[in-house]
């Protein structure tokens, strides 16, 4: 069995086990550190009527709290994510801190790259995943592999949520 069938089955075992939101992210951000690798992980959840995001799980409480909205902006990491259901992909500080206000944070944590991960159900954007790690470290074959095994589970599990 390679690294990854292991770090599925995990993922599966523990999402089938699940019995609560947290429970279930953390399944999500086990696989994602076993599989593409991560020093930060959260997930964002976005309510598009009201125009807010929340961050829904963080595996550092201390630098992310789950608490609070913060507005939805319209600009290019919008259109990416929300409007074309795609990755935004960061590979450098500078990069991350066109879009993002807390950038000196995230390099102060030892993050240089990002990529947030979209999840679509029924069409609809309704959450992102949010992976960091070192500068350049989400190289092309890292982003794949982010959209090839986390896609779904993603999807899984936030299907599991709005189902609880």
């Amino acid at each position: 069995m390679t690294n990854m069938t292991k770090a599925l089955k995990a993922f599966e075992k523990s999402l089938s086990e699940a019995t609560t939101d947290t429970a279930a992210y953390d399944a999500l951000c086990a696989l994602t550190k076993a599989t593409v690798g991560a020093k930060l992980f959260t997930v964002m959840t976005a309510d598009m009527d009201a125009m807010l995001a929340r961050r829904a799980y963080t595996d550092d409480a201390k630098n992310y709290p789950t608490s609070g909205t913060k507005p939805i902006e319209i600009d290019r990491w919008f259109e990416t994510v929300h409007g074309q259901h795609e990755c935004f992909v960061a590979n450098t500080l500078a990069d991350i801190d066109t879009v993002f206000p807390d950038s000196e944070l995230i390099g102060k944590l030892g993050c240089g790259s990002v990529i947030n991960l979209p999840v679509i159900l029924k069409g609809d954007m309704v959450a992102t995943v949010n992976i960091l790690h070192e500068e350049e470290y989400y190289t092309p074959e890292r982003v794949a592999l982010a959209q090839d095994i986390l896609t779904l589970p993603a999807m899984a599990v936030m299907a599991f949520i709005r189902a609880v």
